[in-house]
């Protein structure tokens, strides 16, 4: 009887991953604050998505990393890439502006109020940052169907996932999608 508890607690246990990705949003929209667009995840089938969720406040390392991803996108024609902040609108706005003009334009940063998506996909909170407490950084790898491939979820402001990581990921995403077929 015990064997048989343990054997349901491991089973249980290896499929909280498959529960947590299929608690995910099958479709969201989000507004941005820097121009009048807005991103829906069901209008970017048959593209890669990869959300970046930006920390709450003032982070100089948000900015590195938001700076980097649009400097260096244009490697990977087929994906999206969403910058969001939980931050309000002046927020965004004076945070966005550290940007190049012609960067933030190309590349609109989106609101996510109160991190209402990143409590749709279970990016943890509870990280103590400029006397707030905000979710952990992450990056979120949707597939041309918006389902969830792939996530990390950075320990502190400076842990992110690195372009260079990134584009590794994709051509591993990209052979077992040529695989398929």
């Amino acid at each position: 009887m015990k064997i048989k508890k343990t054997y349901i607690l491991v089973i249980a246990f290896l499929m909280m991953p498959i529960i947590n990705k299929a608690q995910n949003p099958f479709n969201f929209e989000l507004t941005s604050v820097t121009d009048s667009s807005h991103f829906v995840l069901s209008e970017a089938k048959g593209k890669f998505v990869v959300l970046h969720f930006l920390l709450k406040t003032e982070c100089p390392y948000c900015l590195k990393h938001t700076h980097d991803y649009i400097i260096r996108s244009t490697t990977l024609p087929n994906v999206i890439q969403v910058f969001i902040k939980p931050d309000t609108e002046k927020e965004i706005e004076e945070w966005a502006g550290k940007l190049l003009d012609d960067e933030s334009t190309k590349y609109p940063i989106y609101r996510d109020p109160e991190a209402n998506l990143a409590k749709l996909y279970n990016i943890p909170d509870g990280y103590s940052f400029h006397g707030q407490t905000v979710h952990y950084p992450a990056l979120i790898v949707l597939d041309t169907e918006g389902n969830e491939l792939f996530r990390y979820i950075g320990k502190n402001n400076t842990d992110r996932f690195s372009f260079d990581q990134l584009v590794d990921k994709m051509k591993e995403f990209t052979e077992l999608k040529s695989m398929k077929k």
